[in-house]
Formats: structure tokens, sequence, C-alpha cells
């Protein structure tokens, strides 16, 4: 089944869905250890697992001569293939993240190709980071918002290429969900801004949407009120992380943008030690997860980047 299949079930049943996203390996490291984080959160019967994409940025390194030499590179390689590995392992929907933020329209284009020769028809749809903010080189051409994005996704499931062919459309079209902020985007001057552009996407075709991480229900209660009230009417998905380490303390709000009530700023302030913090953070999540699943979200969806151990426990007391 389709996410959107899925997600639609999970509203008609009145149930709440597990599922969560991984990164690529690292360049050069074993596919292993995504199957391992796998391994431990399959007893939870996952939905659909998402695959982040990462684009090229610039490394410095020391040469042999002692100078200091940049030079661009992609970390994180393999979303499709480790999509297409973990649905043949697993037999479960997979969600691999297409980004237009350093990546060609013509290389989505060869991506999208091979996602449908794999038989994989579920995207996430995201712009993804900007060259402003950290050492990436923009490419030239490449779509510059999600909406953008959107519409050429639309057009490979009509049939219509770049170079202007026209073939039969696929016989299954990709469906695809894109992301909201409760917190807004960073860019974004305020949340009914943000929301503005996030029907901008809805209406262009998501059919769906999952939050960034947020550590207060209440943000995104406001949000999905904020959203229905500007006509979105598809599933909102919370995304949740549990914090897992003392400095992500200050590391999340300096990445994502993202608050962290001060109820839980103390708790992990006392703590001495990561594991200390991975019990904190698994309790706050718990908590959040349950009030979640009384206000009738038709999924968790978790970020197990560090917390996989985190997630489970919280997935053991919820599920």
């Amino acid at each position: 089944m389709k996410v959107i299949e899925l997600l639609n079930q999970a509203i008609e049943n009145k149930t709440t869905h597990f599922s969560f996203e991984l990164l690529p390996p690292l360049r050069g490291n074993s596919i292993n250890k995504v199957f391992n984080t796998i391994d431990k959160l399959k007893e939870f019967d996952p939905k659909y697992i998402n695959i982040t994409a990462h684009r090229d940025e610039m490394v410095f390194s020391e040469s042999a001569s002692g100078i200091i030499e940049k030079k661009l590179t992609r970390k994180r390689p393999g979303t499709v293939a480790v999509a297409a590995a973990i649905k043949n392992e697993y037999k479960i929907t997979v969600v691999p993240h297409i980004i237009c933020s350093g990546f060609l329209p013509e290389e989505t284009e060869n991506a999208l190709l091979d996602l449908n020769f794999l038989g994989i028809y579920d995207l996430l749809l995201l712009r993804g980071d900007s060259s402003s903010r950290h050492e990436f080189i923009s490419s030239e051409g490449e779509h510059k918002y999600a909406v953008d994005l959107i519409k050429q996704v639309d057009e490979i499931n009509k049939g219509n290429f770049l170079d202007g062919t026209h073939v039969e459309p696929f016989a299954t079209p990709f469906s695809y969900g894109t992301a909201g902020y409760p917190e807004k985007h960073e860019e974004a001057p305020n949340l009914d801004s943000d929301i503005y552009w996030l029907k901008k996407k809805v209406d262009a075709g998501a059919e769906y949407i999952v939050t960034q991480m947020f550590f207060d229900n209440q943000k995104f209660f406001d949000f999905v009120k904020k959203a229905r009230a500007a006509g979105i009417t598809v599933p909102i998905v919370p995304g949740i992380k549990p914090i897992s380490a003392l400095s992500q303390l200050t590391v999340l709000p300096q990445i994502f943008k993202t608050d962290i009530p001060e109820a839980l700023a103390a708790e992990v302030r006392k703590c001495k030690t990561n594991d200390e913090v991975k019990q904190v953070g698994t309790e706050w999540g718990i908590q959040q997860g349950k009030e979640l699943i009384q206000h009738g979200v038709p999924s968790l969806h978790f970020y197990t980047l560090m917390a996989s151990n985190c997630v489970r426990d919280i997935a053991k007391a919820i599920y």
C-alpha cells in the first residue's frame, strides 16, 4: 500500500501507525547499520520507512604536503539503492527523499526512472538545505523550491520528460508527501506565511505532510489548527526525535530551528552523562507520543539518528 492509503486507513480505523526515518550509511560504510536499526524496530510493525537524501558539500582536508584543500563530496550517497535494499529485505513500504537543492532536474528525472524500475512509488519531496547556510555550491538550473519539484514529478506522472518526449504514463504514478514546520520554516517571516506556502504544495499535489521535529505538542496542535483553517485537509504526521545526547540541547535548536521547552531543557541540564540524557529523552518522547495518539494522529514518525534505542523504548511503551 502507498503511504497515503496507509494514513487514510489509520484515520478510518482510528489507529496510529508507527514509522521512522533513516540515513544512508556514510560513504564506504556497510548497509548493516541500517539493517540493524530496522531489526531493532520491526517488531512494532513500521508501515513505512523514509530514507533521507543528501547533496554534495564542501569538505576541507589536509594534503600530504600540509596544505588545506577543499573538494566537493557526497558524504551519504545511495538513497535510491538503500530504499531498494530495504524493500527487498523487509518487504516494507519505503519512502526515499527527493530534494531539489543541489540536484539538476535531469538528475531528478533519472532518479525517478530508477525508482519506477525498482517498483518504488512513494516519495517525500523537499527543497533540502540551502547553500546560503552551508558549504554547498548551488547547481545552475536546480529547482529553487519544493513546489517546483512537485511540478516536475507531476509531469513525470503524465509521461512528460524534460527533453520534450512524451510516453505513456507510468502504470503506477508516484505518490508523495511534503514537509511542514510547526514552528515555521527558518526563512518564513511568520507561521501564517509558512502555511500559505504549504498550501501551495498541497494544492500542487502533495497528499500528506510530515512535520519537522518538535518537542512541544501544543505547537503541533496549533499548527494543525492553522493548517485546517487555511483549507489544508490532507493527513498531517508529527515528526518526533528523542533527545539522546547532552550536545543536542544546543545543536538541535541551532540546526533545526526548533525550541526545546524549559521543562525538558532543565531535566537535560541535570544529566551528567548521555545515558542519563537518553532516559530523559525517552520519557519525554513517551509522553509526547501518548498525547499525540490521544489526539488521533494517523502515524508517529520517528527520526532515528543517534536515537534508535530510545525510539525502541518509546515504541515499547506506547504500541
